[in-house]
């Protein structure tokens, strides 16, 4: 019987862990499909037959690692390293405690036992080492045999032996040291992301038989109806039943400006309600609201490595062999061939061992996109994994649907005209005859009567009439409310009002005309208008030279009228197999197409893309479909995308040139005599720290685009 299984493994703060690790895995019989991620310390494998898990589990634990079953995180707290409480509690914090006691011990015992400091200072020194040089033999039985913890034993057992103990015990403090500090770091690239969770509230006010009651958040279902009270935040995914209030999204979306809502807008778990009661209805359980499945989808989203991670990965597996074979090289060739000390020689090839050490190299990569990851889904940008991340800074041109991409999805009055009366008295009987209508256009008049502060009082006898309008009686007036051509059989438009339609048409719009008692006294234009920072938006991608373009299966007139708003080039009455065609035609002429769009009717065109950026405010599709995601439907945010892509990748740049610039100019002051093990191994443990701690500066990633 096969399984398929999935840990949480404590302690793995670098590449070359997950790989020592699965090396060893996959020789374990029964083992199959071993998937390690560092940046979240999961592990996911399959495997055939009784009593295998448990040999998994031994396996990791012999290698020097802790390991849980993820099935039994709900109902376990357990320490994740150093990301769970302060770094001295962890097993790592009171070994190089112990082992810095110990060297202190070591040093004063010296001064007041002199001839006794080689075996003071290696008694301190066996105290960290022992469980190193047992991980590296764990490893190298396990068939991992070159691996940071093989090279360091090398390193301190030469120094002892070639007599320079207190060197040996220095270097192995400052290795426990690194080791601390690159869990400090990982621990903060992992709760960076966790800590969205922290964001919703554990508790909820739930209606019950006519009262609230407090309960756990986590047990809401959907359907529930809940109470939000003014400073509280969002338990749980919902639409607002009734109430009105300014939603502060920060916390989740970074925007930072409240949004007002009322009856029938959806929140969002996590965000807070500011001055006003609301009651809302549960839309998505707990495992399941937005920011649980962000969460979770970023975190398996950094399992899909970028091509230069791979690139390293790959270097990395020839890297380590290759530096025991330089050590061994220099610490022989100069006593053989040219009667050089050998003494001097082996301390100089014992330093190259620790010089040599991968792990700042191996790191830089998945740290920094580990980071931008995270800072992305902070500020409502998904990306689903370093393959994109990587691909979005080379984007040359971006298709952008129009309808709920570009634009808001719903139409919104534009215009109104009185040709008699005022406007307001003709907003508010269109708003009559429309009260109970669910057509797009009604609901824009209405949802604009009601801006304006009108009671929007029902007309009686409503009737709509098929392609043509809709009439009615109200304030014992007969009203009829129709389209151009409907109205004027009915009673022929003065010629002004015919030249103001014209011209309204030409702009985009949709007119209707209102008759009381067949006489026209009004025209209400609407269109879908688009998104506040839409131009903006345009502009930015524009800015660095990416050439957007819209696609939309509305009519050639409308889509001119949206892109002479815009400043963008139209593509107009489009099927999904002709936005599919444009996509594949800007790829053949060389660019690097990105599609935005809805996630359903533009699916060919997402999935043909180099990226697919599926636009909505945290729906399914817009967390499912596609490459990436823009939560929270700002079009500033596919700019932002990119420039979050193009800090992570600079970002890497800069972490490859510090591991390897460091490791070369070590290599040449060891060489020449200037330095030796001690400045040896702050150049690899040192390396690590700064790659990391320059990764981690991307999660104050502001999204300036």
């Amino acid at each position: 019987m096969t399984d398929r299984l999935r840990y949480r493994v404590e302690g793995m703060d670098c590449g070359s862990c997950a790989r020592k690790i699965e090396t060893a895995l996959t020789r374990v019989p029964g083992v199959s499909d071993v998937n390690i991620t560092t940046t979240t310390e999961t592990l996911r494998l399959r495997v055939d037959g009784p009593g295998t898990g448990e040999q998994v589990e031994k396996v990791v634990r012999d290698l020097g690692y802790g390991i849980l079953p993820i099935s039994e995180e709900a109902g376990h707290h357990h320490d994740h390293g150093t990301d769970d409480g302060p770094w001295w509690r962890s097993a790592k914090g009171w070994l190089t405690l112990f082992c810095g006691i110990a060297l202190a011990a070591a040093w004063g015992l010296a001064a007041l036992l002199p001839g006794y400091e080689a075996w003071l200072y290696t008694a301190a020194m066996a105290i960290g080492l022992v469980p190193i040089a047992r991980r590296a033999v764990s490893a190298a039985l396990a068939g991992a045999p070159f691996t940071i913890e093989t090279l360091m034993s090398i390193a301190a057992i030469g120094a002892v032996i070639i007599g320079e103990t207190e060197e040996a015990a220095i270097v192995v403090l400052l290795f426990l040291v690194g080791e601390l500090l690159e869990g400090v770091a990982a621990g903060r690239a992992r709760a960076s992301i966790r800590s969205l969770t922290s964001l919703v509230p554990k508790t909820a006010f739930i209606e019950r038989d006519g009262s609230l009651a407090e309960v756990q958040a986590e047990t809401l279902a959907v359907g529930d109806v809940i109470a939000v009270r003014p400073g509280d935040r969002v338990p749980a995914d919902g639409l607002i039943v009734s109430g009105e209030s300014a939603i502060d999204e920060a916390p989740v979306t970074g925007e930072s400006t409240p949004k007002r809502k009322g009856e029938g807008e959806s929140v969002f778990a996590g965000t807070i309600n500011t001055d006003g009661t609301l009651r809302v209805r549960v839309t998505a359980e707990a495992q399941d609201n937005t920011i649980a499945r962000v969460v979770r989808l970023v975190e398996e989203a950094q399992e899909a490595k970028a091509p230069t991670e791979r690139f390293i990965d790959r270097f990395s597996r020839y890297y380590t062999p290759a530096v025991l074979v330089v050590g061994a090289l220099v610490a022989i060739l100069p006593p053989l061939l040219g009667g050089e000390p050998w003494g001097e020689w082996i301390y100089k090839g014992l330093a190259v061992l620790l010089i040599g050490c991968p792990c700042a190299l191996v790191i830089s990569t998945p740290a920094a996109i580990a980071a931008g990851l995270a800072a992305g889904a902070r500020r409502g940008l998904l990306i689903k994994g370093g393959a994109v991340l990587e691909i979005l800074g080379k984007v040359t041109a971006v298709a952008l649907d129009k309808t709920g991409t570009l634009t808001e999805g719903r139409p919104k009055v534009t215009d109104i005209v009185a040709l008699q009366g005022t406007e307001r008295e003709i907003l508010e009987d269109a708003a009559a005859l429309d009260a109970t209508s669910s057509h797009p256009i009604a609901k824009a008049i209405v949802a604009r009567a009601r801006a304006d502060g009108i009671e929007v009082a029902p007309a009686v006898g409503v009737m709509a009439l098929g392609g043509k309008g809709v009439k009615g009686r109200f304030r014992r007036r007969g009203l009829y409310l129709g389209s151009p051509k409907a109205t004027a059989a009915i009673a022929p438009l003065p010629p002004e009002a015919d030249a103001r339609i014209s011209a309204l048409q030409e702009e985009g719009k949709t007119v209707s005309v209102l008759l009381v008692n067949d006489t026209p006294v009004g025209l209400i234009a609407v269109r879908d208008e688009p998104r506040e920072d839409a131009i903006a938006g345009l502009q930015a991608l524009k800015a660095r030279g990416i050439t957007p373009i819209m696609l939309t299966g509305d009519n050639a007139r409308t889509a001119a009228a949206i892109a002479r708003t815009l400043g963008v080039e139209p593509r107009a009455d489009l099927l999904p197999q002709d936005k599919l065609r444009i996509v594949n035609e800007l790829k053949a002429q060389g660019q690097v197409v990105a599609k935005v769009g809805d996630g359903i009717n533009d699916a060919p065109a997402l999935a043909a893309a180099d990226v697919g950026i599926a636009m909505g405010g945290g729906t399914d599709v817009a967390l499912e479909t596609a490459d990436g995601a823009v939560l929270h439907g700002r079009v500033l945010d596919i700019a932002r995308m990119i420039a979050l892509s193009e800090a992570t990748m600079g970002n890497i740049r800069q972490n490859i040139v510090v591991a390897l610039g460091l490791k070369a100019v070590f290599l040449v002051t060891t060489i020449l005599g200037i330095t030796g093990l001690w400045p040896a191994i702050l150049a690899d443990t040192g390396a690590t720290v700064l790659v990391t701690a320059n990764a981690m500066r991307l999660l104050g990633f502001r999204g300036n685009a």
